[in-house]
């Protein structure tokens, strides 16, 4: 019973907004990425994924991809190169806030 209650706890401590990333910050981040991804994360050519609206710990999670060539996109890849984890998930937390 112990096991599992912690186990829980972890789940909603790790769910918890305490961790998200900050919106605000993220926004001024995100000059770079309107350039492909729209300046209110809808992208205007087909081939540029939205970011509007996607979930927070996708967004956070493709980035890392990029970052460390899990997922190889020479593009990317230049636009994450210099992003710190904190970056990432304000950007994220951003674009997560848009509809």
């Amino acid at each position: 019973m112990k096991k599992l209650t912690l186990a829980i706890a972890a789940t909603v401590m790790m769910a918890s907004p305490v961790f998200a990333g900050d919106a605000a910050a993220g926004k001024g981040k995100s000059m770079m990425c309107s350039a492909c991804h729209g300046a209110a994360g809808i992208s205007a050519v087909p081939t540029y994924p939205n970011l509007a609206g996607q979930k927070e710990a996708y967004l956070v999670k493709q980035l890392k991809d990029f970052k460390s060539g899990k997922r190889n996109d020479p593009t990317m890849k230049g636009m994450v190169a210099s992003l710190k984890p904190a970056d990432m998930a304000d950007l994220a937390a951003y674009y997560a806030s848009l509809k």
